[in-house]
Parts: structure tokens; sequence; C-alpha cells
């Protein structure tokens, strides 16, 4: 394992603690907390890459970014509860459930005193954010309403094409091809650049320009990769339409966007820790310095390093 991590620049958790020291203003990294599509997979054969649905988080420059609150979001949640007071800004590609199933367990969220800002689109429908996050906490649903949430929760409306900035962190996003549509970002800051590019369908006779922008020469990209062109193509069950994309559709957009570092992301539940070598291994051969997203693992862009 060490080999591997020294390999890619990747740093884990060790002994259930965090191996980053605190975040400064002269950092940039991105940490894993889930990784996993569609539902949440625990089991002895997910261990090694994780079970828990999309959240990712980022630090910059002091900011804390967090992308999607599938079931990832409640270890971040249980990681805060000794940072706190707690201000995080939250940006949602869209509202599929595994990506705010998380939500309602976020326990820093229930707590005076903490403050959140919480970004995304309005559906084809008119649907805002804040009237999505809720209607899933609406009974039968859940028996807390989001009105219980006491931590200050400031939502704001996106549109794709919009450009956000945070005292110098430049947020670009884009429209992505998801069934009800999807919303992806590009965090800039000090000549580096990660890009959150999930859930989306590649086109079958082109290269999907708006992720070609948002990962124009990027530090890091991570991309849904869902299927194999295998899985994709299968003839008796094709996947086609369904919204997601492949690692070889992602090796190619990385080339063509100069990415420096691959990752890839939004795993199927039916991929176990032994399919997910193999892709990952596929994967790296096609593009060196690529590989497959765990939960733990962190990816400094700069400044950050690892506990010795």
């Amino acid at each position: 394992m060490e080999s591997f991590l020294g390999r890619h620049q990747v740093h884990s958790q060790q002994n259930g603690k965090s191996s980053m020291q605190k975040n400064s203003f002269s950092e940039f990294f991105i940490r894993f907390w889930g990784v996993r599509g569609s539902i949440p997979t625990p089991g002895k054969e997910t261990v090694r890459y994780g079970g828990n649905t999309p959240c990712v988080e980022m630090q910059v420059a002091g900011r804390r970014l967090i992308f999607d609150g599938g079931t990832g979001l409640r270890v971040l949640g249980k990681e805060l509860l000794g940072q706190m007071p707690v201000e995080a800004y939250m940006f949602f590609t869209h509202s599929h459930w595994d990506h705010i199933q998380g939500f309602p367990f976020f326990v820093p969220a229930f707590i005076p005193g903490n403050r959140f800002h919480i970004y995304g689109a309005i559906t084809p429908n008119g649907s805002t954010i804040k009237e999505r996050l809720s209607d899933q906490m609406h009974h039968p649903n859940f028996p807390v309403p989001l009105q219980a949430m006491r931590s200050d929760l400031k939502f704001n409306d996106l549109n794709p094409g919009e450009v956000l900035n945070l005292d110098g962190i430049r947020i670009e996003t884009g429209r992505l091809n998801h069934p009800n549509e999807a919303m992806g970002y590009r965090v800039s800051w000090e000549n580096h650049a990660a890009v959150y590019c999930t859930d989306t369908e590649h086109y079958p006779d082109r290269l999907d320009e708006n992720i070609l922008h948002l990962a124009r020469n990027a530090d890091v990209l991570i991309y849904d990769a869902t299927y194999t062109e295998e899985e994709y193509n299968n003839p008796k069950s094709p996947k086609i339409g369904w919204g997601h994309s492949t690692w070889q559709e992602a090796v190619k957009l990385a080339k063509a966007a100069g990415v420096k570092k691959l990752v890839i992301f939004h795993h199927d539940p039916s991929h176990d820790d032994d399919f997910l070598d193999n892709i990952e291994a596929q994967v790296e051969a096609a593009l060196p310095n690529s590989l497959l997203a765990r939960e733990g693992m962190i990816l400094p862009l700069m400044g950050a390093k690892p506990k010795q």
C-alpha cells in the first residue's frame, strides 16, 4: 500500500485519524468521503474502495468546499464535530437520491453556530435545491424536517455556466449530460484547478464541450466512469441513456483537456474491490498518473503534507 500511495502522491487515513495537518491559507487539497454511485454498498467486498455514496471535500485557501451530500457526508459530519464552529460551502451536482441521502444525517447542520452556504441548480421543473433537500425530509419520508437544522443555512440557486468568486477562489459551473440534468464544477486557485464532473454520460460522436472547458489543463479531473465500455454497450442489458460514462471515455476527455491526474469516480454498486483493482490497472496503463477514487483518499494539489 505504501508504494502505491507514494507512486500516486496520495495519502489515506491511518488508525482512524486524518493523515493531513490542519488546513492553512496556503493549502489546496481534496479528500474523498464517498465514491460509490447509485446506492451504498457496505460489505467485505467493498472495503478497499468504500461503499458510501458521493461526497468530496476540497479545502482551498482556508475555506471548506463540499461537493454532493451522499452517505459520505455523514462521515464527514462526524469529523467536523471536533472542529466547530464550522463554516462550509456545499455544492450539489443534482438531487438524485445517492447525492443527497446523507444530508439529513449531517449532524453539524443541526447545531447552532455553524454556517453552511448551499448551492445547486434549479431543475427543469423549477424546483430549487432548498425545496429538493427539504422534500426528502418531509413526512412520511423522514421523521425530522429541514427546519430542525438549527445551523445557519444559506441557500443559493445557480445556473449552469455561472461563475462564483470566494475571496479569490474561482468556481466555474457547467451543464452535464444526465437525466433531469446535473452540473459540474471547476475550482481554481493560485494557478491550480480541480474539476468535479459526476454524473454525466458521454456523447457517441463527440467529446462533451462543457467538460472539456471545465477540465482544461486541470491538475485533477474527478469523472463519472460507472461502467466499462463492455457494460455500457452490452447488447442484452445496455446502459445507454442511463446518464453515466466509462473509464475509456474518461481517458479520452482527460487527454484532450490536458489533465494532469484523472480520478475515476462514482463506482458501480456491482463492482467489488477486485473488479475495481483490474479497472485501475487498465486506466493507468492507458493514462499514467491516473487512479480510482477511494474513501479517505487525500490528493494534495499544493501545501498539504501527510503526517509523518
